[in-house]
């Protein structure tokens, strides 16, 4: 498989990444004694199957329940110069609770050094204040570095676009996680700018939180032929430059197929995209009405800017796509997420209760600004659980 060098940390990846998200038996940590043979059977088969085909970077974190332990448990029976390692863990308040997770990791993957470790979750300034204060996430990781323990340090984000360029401007990472998809387009700005600082660039979850592309959604699929929603979505990424890598979070070795013979389109995207793509707006364009602004966020700013913290900017993206290409089981589950639910990785509010005279005004610079209030009470409808 081709590789790319990962910014400067002098690492050529390869273009898709195995993520540890999805393969492994539990949400939670569980006792080697709990680890069925069949969960920890299917992760090898996976993983094996990943590096036959030249994928061998492994991306896990800590908050994946079993995924480090039993990636670890695997890895035994791999050379450990064989693969490229990364985990995440989340910065935390209090420094002691950080350092405990980085050692668990450590001791759960069964390894003495990483190759690469991501602050996983700068989501807002609380989390990136507790990443950079003294003796916080960065120190701690950069005393790991010191010791010979880990080699380059980055971060993940799943927040908007202000406190991710805030993180890449600091100069103090080595890469980043994001999340820039079909479905998610404005993180290209973040991107941009991680590129100019010579950051490396892995794009993270592009099927489950690119539009659950997994389940092979219609009409989307129609729209897609001759590729695969998740080819496409794929495609689209790695065909921008500032993207190195996609981790494909695959349940199982069959998973990786589709995106293995994806990227033998690699080459043709310059004519194979634009007409794909082409039919996808007009779709929405049909489905939405001919006026629906592309890009659909144009005016509309961010939930704390926003009376009652309503997430307008997220509603009205899981609108466009749920409503416009039919990707409703998504936009339900990420919907559902508003309110309290996701926590800082999925801020704001539903749209429950709204001033819809405050919601306009707040919106002003919206081509949609009147129409929201009728948007907003549509997509609860819709979308609620």
């Amino acid at each position: 498989m081709k590789t790319v060098p990962f910014g400067k940390t002098g690492l050529h990846l390869p273009r898709l990444t195995l993520g540890g998200m999805r393969f492994m038996q539990s949400w939670s940590d569980q006792a080697p004694a709990n680890l069925t043979p069949s969960s920890q059977s299917n992760l090898e088969a996976t993983l094996d199957a990943a590096l036959a085909q030249g994928i061998n970077h492994l991306e896990t974190a800590r908050g994946y329940g079993s995924s480090e332990a039993q990636l670890g448990k695997a890895l035994l029976r791999v050379p450990r110069e064989r693969v490229i390692l990364q985990t995440k863990g989340a910065p935390k308040a209090s420094n002691a609770e950080f350092q405990a997770n980085l050692e668990a990791s450590y001791q759960n993957l069964g390894v003495d050094y990483l190759d690469l470790y991501a602050v996983h979750g700068i989501n807002n300034r609380q989390t990136l204040q507790w990443t950079l204060k003294k003796g916080g996430a960065l120190d701690q990781l950069r005393e790991y570095q010191r010791q010979g323990r880990l080699g380059h340090i980055g971060f993940s984000s799943h927040g908007y676009n202000p406190i991710i360029l805030e993180a890449i401007a600091t100069g103090e990472f080595a890469y980043v996680n994001l999340h820039f998809y079909l479905v998610n387009p404005s993180t290209l700005e973040c991107l941009q700018a991680a590129r100019r600082l010579g950051m490396g660039s892995l794009i993270i979850s592009p099927n489950d939180k690119g539009g659950h592309l997994h389940t092979t959604p219609q009409p989307l699929a129609s729209l897609t032929a001759p590729l695969h929603p998740m080819q496409l979505n794929a495609l689209y990424c790695l065909s921008h430059p500032e993207v190195d890598t996609l981790s494909i979070g695959a349940n199982c070795p069959a998973d990786l197929d589709l995106h293995v013979q994806g990227l033998a389109y690699l080459e043709q995207t310059e004519t194979l995209l634009p007409p794909l793509l082409d039919k996808i707006n007009k779709t929405i364009k049909a489905n939405l009405g001919e006026d629906w602004p592309d890009p659909w966020h144009l005016g509309i700013p961010l939930f704390d800017q926003i009376p009652g913290q309503v997430n307008v900017w997220e509603i009205v993206r899981l609108y466009t796509f749920g409503q416009g290409l039919g990707l409703t089981s998504f936009a339900q589950a990420r919907y559902n997420m508003l309110g309290g639910r996701g926590g800082s990785w999925f801020p704001g509010e539903k749209a429950s209760h709204f001033d819809a005279s405050a919601i306009q005004a707040a919106c002003a610079l919206s081509p949609l600004a009147q129409r929201l209030p009728e948007i907003l009470r549509h997509a609860h409808e819709l979308y609620h659980a």
